[in-house]
């Protein structure tokens, strides 16, 4: 079984982050030893280079290979280029065991709220999809950026503005997993044979109504995903439990 943990939107800063909740999320994350974190973005709150510098020590408090996107916060202030420096590239393919892919998406633009995956991030995107259709494997996507709106977080301003296209892609490749995060709320949703989930925020302040800080793990069998929805320091439930396709 492959166990991977999603967070998403620390928003590290003086004023958004929650340094007690995040030092808590490690200390149960470390102790669930996954296979990988997946983090889909916003790891900062304002782009600036010394919060990334302070992130990148938060970061090594994981124990688990971490493998992150930027958001939109992550783009500001020409957080893009501090991104590459000290995260890592913003779009990258991994693989685990010759038939298990994540494919990493930026849907960042500098100085932009909205979400936009662009023409050539998309074909390389579907390139890699192809071969992963070929080989049969097991596909995940991480963005920063939702594809589809989620309840509860009011007017839709910046859904990926090229959604339509990425979502044709995603579902027509049959790509098991699709993680995001952005919106602060966690949801499932299932189109064909495709989970799209949404994560929400693991240790800012910046929640919605009694949305808790959270993260999500994905316990991922040769039959089933299993997806548990986990409050920091609280409750820890089955979000969902999917046959997985053949």
């Amino acid at each position: 079984m492959t166990v991977i943990v999603h967070i998403s939107d620390l928003h590290i800063s003086d004023d958004a982050f929650e340094e007690e909740v995040f030092l808590q999320a490690v200390n149960e994350i470390n102790k669930l030893h996954p296979d990988m974190i997946i983090l889909t973005g916003d790891i900062t709150n304002n782009g600036y280079y010394k919060q990334y510098v302070r992130a990148m020590k938060y970061l090594e408090m994981f124990e688990a290979p971490l493998f992150a996107v930027p958001g939109n916060h992550d783009a500001r202030n020409l957080g893009y280029q501090t991104f590459e420096e000290l995260v890592g590239e913003r779009s990258w393919k991994l693989t685990k065991d010759g038939d298990f892919t994540v494919i990493g998406l930026d849907s960042s633009s500098a100085d932009d709220n909205k979400g936009h995956i662009g023409i050539p991030q998309h074909l390389w995107m579907e390139r890699q999809l192809d071969e992963c259709v070929v080989d049969g494997g097991f596909s995940i996507i991480a963005l920063h950026h939702h594809i589809i709106s989620i309840p509860q977080t009011g007017r839709e301003r910046n859904v990926l503005s090229d959604a339509g296209d990425i979502l044709k892609t995603i579902t027509t490749h049959e790509v098991d997993l699709v993680l995001s995060g952005h919106k602060h709320v966690p949801n499932i949703w299932k189109i064909n044979e495709t989970l799209i989930v949404n994560t929400g925020s693991l240790c800012s302040n910046k929640l919605r109504g009694k949305i808790a800080n959270s993260y999500i793990v994905y316990n991922i069998s040769d039959d089933t995903i299993e997806v548990f929805l986990n409050n920091v320091g609280g409750e820890r439930f089955l979000f969902g439990k999917y046959r997985r396709k053949y």
